[in-house]
């Protein structure tokens, strides 16, 4: 068989990998039944969906004609540092690197790094957008984890709040 669309087929092997590993993850858990569901029964699931999902699109890869068999473009290196730096960005700010004597820096601090080296990535950046955004982020995000579900975890810089 041949690869008829080369973005398609790397789209739904990426998505069949990753479902397969949170799946094959999720079976160190319990996974329990669906009326009395484990931690391990949500992972699997979902990591079973996706490798579903990726399976398809792999299949229409492989059928469905395309124009130009849509080849893959080079990987735009600049974007995709951005966006996992911001990411390793928000775990150390939120929760600190005490080993190299980091500290946490809580939920609102991180997320306002995150916002920030996240929007780097992009062709422009305007500064004031992504203030309101950083600040709308934080307001929501300490709503949703703080006050609705009642997470412990930093919210404020651990040299403020000690």
């Amino acid at each position: 068989m041949r690869i008829k669309s080369q973005k398609d087929f790397l789209a739904g092997l990426m998505f069949l990998v990753t479902g397969v590993g949170f799946a094959w993850g999720a079976t160190t858990y319990t996974i329990g039944t669906g009326a009395r569901m484990g931690p391990g029964y949500f992972p699997l699931v979902l990591g079973i969906l996706l490798a579903v999902l990726g399976a398809a699109v792999v299949f229409g890869s492989l059928v469905v004609e395309t124009e130009d068999g849509e080849k893959v473009g080079t990987i735009a290196w600049r974007p995709l540092g951005y966006i996992i730096g911001s990411n390793v960005l928000f775990g150390i700010l939120l929760a600190g690197l005490p080993k190299f004597g980091i500290p946490a820096m809580g939920l609102i601090v991180a997320i306002y790094g995150l916002t920030f080296v996240a929007s780097l990535a992009g062709d422009d950046f305007r500064p004031k957008e992504v203030a309101v955004l950083a600040t709308v982020l934080a307001i929501l995000s300490y709503l949703a984890f703080v006050v609705l579900l009642k997470l412990q975890f930093p919210v404020w810089p651990s040299f403020l709040t000690n």
